[in-house]
């Protein structure tokens, strides 16, 4: 683990985001970070990590941190949160997350398939947000969850089981941490082609039809998940918890 922690700015807000490198991730930093907020990113790739704060520093005035880091190691997550103690945490974005490929065939590749799959989208957020939760600021911290719409209509096997899973878990954190101040929610994003998730997988057809299945006839873009996370941040944000903030341009109605 490499990184920095910046303590120096007590002043300004600190948001944590995971997988902060890329796509909706390094969006939702920006977006933090032209709202006044010192940002912590945390992926596992230096590289992205690195030019993300890089231009976080360009374009905004916020102080940046960043950890290459296994948020499915417990040990590593403890490491972190030990160099983070000292700072409140005011917005934990547990944004990382990703698709497994099935690598072959019988049940012990379906284990695998559907342990990698829980492990990095389900696993990172809980440990995450169990080391920090001594570091969330009371009142007024807030918790947002990246889900998908796979978790709510299927389609994605244990990828939709995973999801889905962070939409029960979301609404025990928002009943535990309602009575200090602190909100938990979860922002489940549609189709969103300027992303890593679907590198080397979407075809021409496979866009059209997404795109098609909107009621606003577009893709969506990091910076409109950004956006719907920034609300639930704000204090705009203080009175809703233990919701599903669907954002896919009418793809999934009312759920």
């Amino acid at each position: 683990m490499v990184g920095r922690v910046i303590l120096d700015s007590e002043q300004r807000p600190l948001a944590v985001v995971s997988g902060g490198g890329t796509g909706i991730g390094a969006a939702t930093a920006l977006a933090l970070a032209r709202r006044g907020h010192d940002l912590v990113l945390l992926g596992r790739r230096p590289g992205p990590l690195a030019e993300a704060a890089a231009d976080l520093t360009k374009q905004t005035d916020a102080s940046v941190s960043t950890f290459d880091v296994d948020l499915s190691d417990p040990d590593a997550v403890a490491d972190l949160a030990a160099r983070l103690t000292g700072r409140a945490v005011d917005v934990l974005v547990n944004n990382a997350g990703g698709f497994h490929a099935r690598d072959g065939e019988g049940l012990a590749a379906t284990a695998r398939n559907w342990r990698a799959t829980f492990d990095t989208n389900v696993l990172t957020a809980v440990l995450l947000t169990e080391a920090l939760t001594p570091l969330l600021r009371r009142p007024g911290g807030r918790v947002v969850l990246l889900s998908s719409i796979a978790a709510q209509r299927g389609g994605g096997g244990p990828y939709s089981a995973a999801k889905a899973a962070l939409h029960g878990w979301v609404m025990d954190l928002a009943v535990r941490f309602g009575p200090e101040g602190v909100t938990a929610n979860v922002v489940a994003p549609g189709y969103v082609a300027d992303t890593e998730f679907f590198a080397g997988r979407m075809t021409p057809q496979g866009h059209a039809d997404r795109v098609a299945a909107t009621l606003v006839g577009r893709a969506g873009t990091p910076s409109d998940i950004a956006e719907a996370v920034c609300w639930l941040a704000s204090e705009a944000g203080g009175y809703v918890t233990g919701q599903i903030i669907n954002v896919n341009g009418g793809s999934v109605l009312g759920r």
